[in-house]
């Protein structure tokens, strides 16, 4: 989402300046590639690039197709073939092996829902949504192609042009399920549709120095982060410019919070009756992460007092909590601890072990890209 973010920021900065752009948008992949579909990049007709479509061996021949649909004002396909050391537009590649299709569309600013009006639209509010981006297998300079539709969780939409009549059924599905899909639509185009949910929002109770690290690295990742403390004089703007700051008692700084699903709340408090009433709480919110500072016998003194209080542990809810927090890579300092606990955040969310990879079978990336046709 901070990709996007920073797309937007420089198309801003270009229209501004009444220069023209066009975004690329990975919209398949057959076999391996760094970067999977939806990776954007928008390019300006100064050659400024933000984002990326791969580790940098596709983005100087999409630079010059860029402009060349600048240029034309229309949109093309353009497909890579990774396997092929031999292509010299590709040149020395990072190991990959596949075939990327690249959506290359112009941006037009007089267009109300040009692709960049959709992807504002996705940052804006903090909500699940599905964006659709139509291509041509057949030919690469269809018009029809580009990123056309959006719908957003509470069922609004913005579209553009004509639609197959089964996109918007299928952008719901996608909602519905949480899943991104590949259909190809009678006629002439594909579409990748795209699940997006939001970023990973990032709770931290507790204001101390060790924290200073944690928020500092959650901030680059552009996770939404807050600061949660009943201390004034440590969570102040001037210990963390930039970072929301709720300072009160763990059920009021609860009820100014919105808790979901792809909320991470870690307690660094070093306060055991302000992390255990913080838990309290938590346990019965829909929080995907909890973590403690702490040894396993803090944990468990904790869910002690709290059974006699009433809190069940379910085993949904003991699955959630993760103390003592972070991965086990012997982190000693601030900043190492900080490090093992997003990565163990990162990892909770993607659904993964946080194994090395070089243990790892098959492909890094484990993704879905077959193409369902519609009858």
């Amino acid at each position: 989402m901070k990709e996007l973010q920073q797309i937007i920021q420089a198309f801003e900065q270009a229209n501004e300046k009444q220069q023209k752009t066009a975004l690329a948008t990975v919209v398949h992949v057959e076999g391996s590639s760094y970067r999977g579909p939806g990776a954007r990049m928008l390019i300006t007709e100064t050659g400024l690039l933000t984002g990326a479509i791969s580790g940098g061996c596709l983005e100087g021949d999409a630079l010059r197709k860029a402009l060349a649909v600048m240029m034309q004002g229309k949109p093309m396909l353009a497909t890579y073939d990774t396997s092929d050391e031999e292509d010299a537009v590709i040149g020395v590649g990072l190991g990959c092996n596949g075939i990327i299709r690249v959506l290359i569309e112009p941006v037009l600013p007089e267009h109300a829902a040009n692709p960049i009006a959709l992807l504002r639209q996705v940052v804006r509010k903090r909500a699940p949504s599905v964006l659709l981006t139509f291509f041509s297998l057949h030919h690469k300079w269809d018009e029809q192609q580009g990123t056309r539709l959006l719908l957003k969780a509470d069922g609004t939409t913005l579209e553009t042009g004509s639609l197959p009549a089964a996109a918007l059924p299928d952008a719901a599905a996608a909602l519905a399920n949480k899943n991104t899909a590949f259909i190809e639509y009678p006629g002439r185009l594909s579409a990748f549709v795209e699940y997006m949910a939001p970023p990973i929002a990032l709770v931290v109770a507790g204001a101390g120095n060790d924290v200073l690290p944690l928020v500092q690295m959650a901030a680059v990742l552009g996770w939404d982060v807050t600061l949660a403390d009943g201390r004034p004089n440590y969570a102040s703007t001037r210990r963390f410019p930039g970072c929301r700051l709720v300072v009160a008692d763990p059920a009021a700084a609860l009820r100014e919070l919105v808790i979901d699903s792809q909320t991470a709340v870690v307690l660094m408090s070093h306060n055991y009756n302000y992390d255990k009433a913080m838990l309290k709480s938590l346990l019965q919110l829909p929080a995907g992460y909890i973590g403690m500072l702490g040894p396993k016998k803090k944990l468990a003194r904790m869910q002690a007092e709290l059974e006699e209080e009433g809190i069940t542990f379910t085993r949904e809810r003991s699955a959630r909590v993760y103390s003592p927090v972070g991965l086990d890579i012997g982190a000693d300092t601030a900043e190492e601890i900080a490090l093992a606990v997003l990565a163990e955040i990162k990892a909770v969310f993607a659904g993964k072990k946080g194994d090395s990879l070089r243990q790892a079978t098959g492909s890094i990336h484990e993704r879905k890209t077959e193409i369902v046709a519609k009858k």
